[in-house]
């Protein structure tokens, strides 16, 4: 029985040095981090949206969201998300005034305005104009015409002086105010006349479309009027136009997939990247 006493040893004693090994070996091997959740924003976020934009419609016993599965996204990953709701197509004074209105009622120091297409322009004259730079951590645009568009330019020629629509709607009690301010040239005065705060971050993401994931088959004609005399465009606003602060980034999205309205764009993945930017930054 001795030499099967020395088998039964020799075995335990590889046993134990092969465990030895092991707890050396998972020791020094890189950990893998563990997953963690985004940074918590301090203030909430307030989404302002663009010309002919609203809040949500209801349809039945459904409903359409501007801001198509964007509030909800944030919402999941620990944002206190409200969504605006102005004027439809009101001039940037009269859209800015309910802005304001809406800041000023929630119950925050100050909140992070993410802001798409004519809503920039908005948050931009409530900060400035309106007395609200108090109450703002930053503003965060996207596909903003903060230099106009030509689209604006041709439309409010044609459609409205040719064609005398504008006098047709005044008409009615409908103010199409907006569609002249985003013209070239009513944007030059504004941004002489709408200065930045100093206490307020502004930042800006670029948007572009038809490189990759195409293109809505309705922004086609924009685009290519719009790629012939200002260059890359998202289908209504040229990039060089939505330059504003600092550049955070860029998109290849157009105008209507920047909130949602295209399959081939994941804008919720997308907003949830600009609230991780702006919890990085503190705000």
């Amino acid at each position: 029985m001795g030499w099967q006493w020395w088998v039964i040893g020799g075995a335990v004693a590889l046993a134990l040095l092969a465990g030895a090994g092991l707890w050396v070996w998972l020791r020094r091997r890189p950990r893998r981090p563990r997953a963690r959740r985004p940074p918590r924003l301090r203030y909430p976020v307030v989404l302002a949206h663009g010309i002919l934009g609203f809040d949500e419609v209801r349809l039945g016993p459904g409903k359409a969201e501007y801001w198509r599965g964007i509030p909800a996204r944030l919402r999941r990953l620990g944002a206190d998300v409200r969504v605006a709701r102005v004027p439809m197509v009101a001039s940037v004074a009269a859209r800015a005034e309910e802005l304001a209105r809406a800041v000023r009622s929630l119950d925050a120091p100050k909140v992070n305005i993410i802001a798409h297409s004519m809503g920039g322009l908005d948050a931009r004259y409530a900060i400035a104009r309106l007395g609200l730079s108090d109450r703002v951590a930053s503003l965060t645009t996207v596909g903003t015409p903060h230099r106009g568009t030509p689209l604006a330019d041709v439309g409010t020629h044609v459609l409205g002086e040719g064609l005398m629509l504008r006098r047709l709607v005044s008409a009615i009690g409908i103010d199409a105010g907006a569609f002249y301010d985003l013209t070239t040239s009513r944007m030059l005065g504004f941004n002489r006349e709408v200065k930045d705060a100093a206490r307020v971050a502004y930042g800006s993401y670029l948007a572009k479309a038809g490189s990759g994931i195409g293109l809505h088959p309705l922004l086609l004609a924009p685009h290519l009027y719009l790629r012939d005399r200002a260059g890359e465009n998202d289908g209504l606003v040229p990039v060089s136009s939505q330059r504003w602060g600092e550049v955070l980034g860029s998109v290849d999205a157009d105008h209507w997939a920047q909130i949602g309205w295209s399959g081939k764009f994941d804008a919720p993945a997308f907003y949830a990247e600009v609230l991780r930017e702006l919890a990085g930054r503190g705000f």
